[in-house]
């Protein structure tokens, strides 16, 4: 096994002794040490040789402290530059911190915190460079269904990022509706299996009595009904990835099944003796608790522990309401296109009780009501009246927000009504006042008069 090299540390002194004193202690913690005796040769040091820590005096001939600093972090601002100054001098210790120098430390130097600030600059480029590097991973990530950009999300994609090309078995845990299919199928398409077959099986969905059949195969006349020998998906995803949704609904028999696959990487059609071999990756996932499950007996602790590799959480939509309105627009130009509809977008009153709603079937939720409403839509915009009343009552009261002019009451005055009716055609039309002017029948002057008498009217209208 090849031994850890060392951080390269250049000591910048022009004080010969006070440079061997410090490069000699610096050689004891373990650091490879480089010398240089003013800025300008450490400058041309650092320009040639790549450079993990300098420490560097304030005071020294031809270039100083701080035009070297300067220099040292316009040629490569990773380099983190601790620099020694006498208390005196600490003003210019301060301008070095301005050049771009990590720390500084006053002489003569305390060891002890000579040690810890070096520690902690080789830590914190150590940390930045992790972090550049997920960020380009997560730039190359290739996930086209995954909406979002918020906190969760980023959070979401850093895990799929570190996960996916690992061979490691997955498992996904989350509500219902929180896109675990999605992340499975990101995770298969940024792996180095994502050449081969993605299957995918719903264990909830398969009859008991079949399910083994479906996962293993099975050989002709192995039971009633099998006139064909039959390849199960282990086989089917033989060098992919197969993703077992809902695993915690798999029978116990099964359980000590797949286990045995795990360990063993083969597997026996239903009907036979003869075992064969399958490389197969594992992703499962499960809207229930696998502890819990455990716990009552009702999932194998050895299948938790061998499937519990690497936890990836789906975050429920109430976690990531700053996703809510780019996921709106995307279900909503989805399902425009899909049934041929002009839907533009949504207004903000009926965004406003998309991010207020509670969201319990999460993003599956979300996509249901957009459909709905771009269906139900005979305008340009989805409005409040085309979102499901269960929203409208959690979030506007009962009957909701904007229930409808039938349901306002009988002693409404006819001006009320017709405040009623101006005000929800503006909205219909997101506040564009020319269109609404024009579906109402009256002129862009008349409707800035009402809506100044309505106590609506805009600043900038003259």
């Amino acid at each position: 096994m090849a031994r850890k090299v060392s951080a390269l540390v250049l000591v910048a002194d022009d004080d010969a002794a006070h440079r061997l004193m410090l490069a000699t202690l610096l050689e004891e913690w373990g650091y490879r040490v480089r010398e240089a005796d003013d800025g300008l040769k450490a400058l041309e040091f650092v320009r040639e040789t790549p450079v993990d820590l300098l420490v560097m005096d304030m005071r020294m001939p031809r270039m100083d402290g701080i035009e070297s600093t300067r220099l040292i972090h316009q040629h490569n601002p990773a380099i983190p530059i601790i620099v020694l100054t006498a208390y005196s001098s600490i003003p210019s210790a301060v301008e070095a911190l301005k050049s771009g120098a990590f720390d500084y430390l006053t002489k003569p130097v305390d060891f002890d915190a000579l040690k810890l600030v070096i520690e902690r600059a080789l830590e914190h480029t150590r940390l930045k460079e992790e972090n550049s590097a997920l960020r380009q991973q997560i730039a190359r990530l290739h996930t086209p269904e995954i909406v979002g950009g918020g906190g969760a999300m980023k959070r979401l994609l850093e895990m799929i990022a570190l996960v996916a090309p690992s061979d490691a078995t997955v498992l996904i845990t989350g509500e219902s509706g929180t896109g675990k299919g999605l992340i499975a199928r990101a995770i298969h398409a940024n792996s180095p299996r994502s050449g081969k077959s993605l299957v995918e099986v719903n264990c909830a969905a398969i009859p008991e009595t079949l399910i083994e059949s479906e996962l293993f195969g099975h050989e002709k006349g192995a039971f009633t009904g099998a006139d064909r020998q039959r390849q199960g998906r282990f086989s089917q995803a033989d060098g992919g990835t197969l993703f077992l949704d809902e695993i915690g609904e798999l029978p116990l028999p099964l359980q000590a099944k797949l286990l045995r696959v795990l360990q063993d990487g083969e597997i026996q059609r239903v009907g036979s003796d003869a075992s064969l071999s399958v490389d197969v990756r594992i992703v499962a996932a499960t809207n229930r608790n696998p502890e819990q499950m455990v716990a009552d007996g009702k999932f194998r602790q050895d299948l938790f522990y061998r499937l519990n590799v690497v936890t990836v959480e789906a975050p429920p939509l109430r976690a990531r309401p700053e996703d809510i309105p780019a996921l709106a627009q995307h279900f909503l130009k989805h399902f425009a296109k899909k049934n041929r509809r002009s839907v533009k977008g949504i207004t903000p009153q009926a965004m406003d009780l998309l991010l207020k709603y509670s969201w319990p079937g999460n993003v599956r939720e979300l996509e249901n009501v957009m459909e709905r409403s771009v269906i139900l839509n005979q305008g340009d915009y989805v409005t409040v009246e085309e979102l499901p009343l269960v929203i409208r009552k959690e979030v506007g009261g009962a009957g909701g927000e904007c229930a409808g002019l039938e349901a306002s009451g009988s002693e409404m005055t006819l001006e009320d009504v017709e405040r009623q009716v101006i005000l929800k055609s503006l909205r219909e039309t997101a506040g564009n006042k020319s269109e609404t002017a024009r579906r109402l029948g009256i002129t862009r002057r008349t409707l800035q008069l009402k809506l100044k008498k309505y106590g609506q009217a805009d600043p900038n209208d003259s």
